[in-house]
């Protein structure tokens, strides 16, 4: 059988493939149109892809072999679920893998917005610094015995605020569903309406999937609801955030900062935020490390095969289908 692999991975996740199928693989790893996605799968029993391959009825229509598209990423709005599902395609993802990863570079934003470290990095680099000490250089605030807001209290969620307990911090959170008692407890965290979590929180970070349903989860009311001095900080997938809200927010100090690894139409972001020196940007690396990427890719391998084995793959999206 064979298989299309979207986007360049690690060499030694191929050899694994090609040990059981024929193995069709992008080299320029240039982002292929959902036309050219459905043009290269053409004999294809498989697919694995990353979040910016996008997978449409149309792309599945004109491939009626396909089995299953094994995504490399937990979210997966990239794919069009319903019209998989409808012609018996099964969906896959990679939860569990990155969750420490990602909740690691959710705090190392955090931090960075919190003590301006991407300013006065950049203010030394520039030849700016010419006297050792300033009282007033670069205030930021305080991490420790602050509030941390969660929206979204999922495996990764939970894993931040894990993290919140060296800190001190008292935790709030917002979900659809209460976490058992027993896991408050040990997180410190306290379930709260979102308005409520906006308004005391020092520190806001989004957690959640997106879909039509989270878009602009964060606008302009709900930026307006936040403490002046507050920062938002979203790795979970762009669109959750309303760009053009947060940049102007952000210009008129209506809150302190933020610290952003997703946005909308990524890899286009809004120019606004090139300007403003109180928000910390990075490339959608929530998951960028060797060690977490490669089991990504590990993961989606087992999936994958699962399915071409005629098994029922260990994180199946469309569960439906199982």
């Amino acid at each position: 059988m064979k298989v299309l692999v979207t986007r360049k991975v690690f060499p030694e996740s191929i050899e694994a493939l090609q040990k059981r199928f024929e193995v069709v693989t992008n080299p320029d790893d240039a982002p292929w149109s959902p036309d050219q996605i459905a043009e290269r799968l053409a004999g294809c029993s498989a697919a694995m892809s990353t979040v910016l391959c996008k997978f449409d009825e149309a792309v599945f229509a004109r491939n009626p072999q396909l089995k299953v598209v094994s995504n490399i990423a937990v979210g997966y709005n990239n794919i069009d679920v319903a019209s998989a599902t409808r012609r018996g395609i099964r969906v896959t993802n990679t939860p569990g893998v990155l969750d420490d990863t990602t909740a690691d570079l959710t705090w190392s934003l955090l931090m960075a917005a919190a003590r301006r470290i991407a300013e006065a990095d950049a203010y030394v680099r520039r030849g700016d610094w010419k006297v050792a000490f300033g009282m007033h250089s670069f205030l930021g605030v305080d991490i420790h015995h602050a509030t941390l807001g969660i929206i979204g209290m999922g495996r990764i969620g939970q894993a931040i605020a894990r993290r919140a307990l060296g800190f001190d911090m008292r935790v709030l959170y917002h979900n659809r569903t209460a976490l058992p008692a027993g896991d408050e407890k040990r997180l410190n965290a306290v379930r709260v309406e979102r308005d409520e979590l906006l308004a005391r929180a020092d520190f806001v970070v989004v957690m959640v999937p997106y879909s039509q349903a989270t878009h602009h989860l964060i606008g302009a009311a709900e930026l307006a609801k936040m403490k002046p001095g507050a920062i938002l900080v979203n790795t979970a997938r762009g669109g959750v955030v309303d760009d053009a809200a947060l940049a102007q927010a952000l210009k008129d100090k209506r809150i302190a900062g933020a610290g952003l690894d997703v946005f909308e139409g990524e890899p286009k972001l809004n120019a606004a935020y090139l300007g403003l020196p109180n928000v910390v940007l990075t490339p959608h690396i929530g998951s960028a490390t060797r060690a977490t990427r490669l089991r990504m890719c590990e993961t989606a391998i087992a999936n994958l095969t699962a399915v071409l084995d005629g098994r029922t793959p260990p994180n199946l999206v469309n569960k439906e289908l199982a």
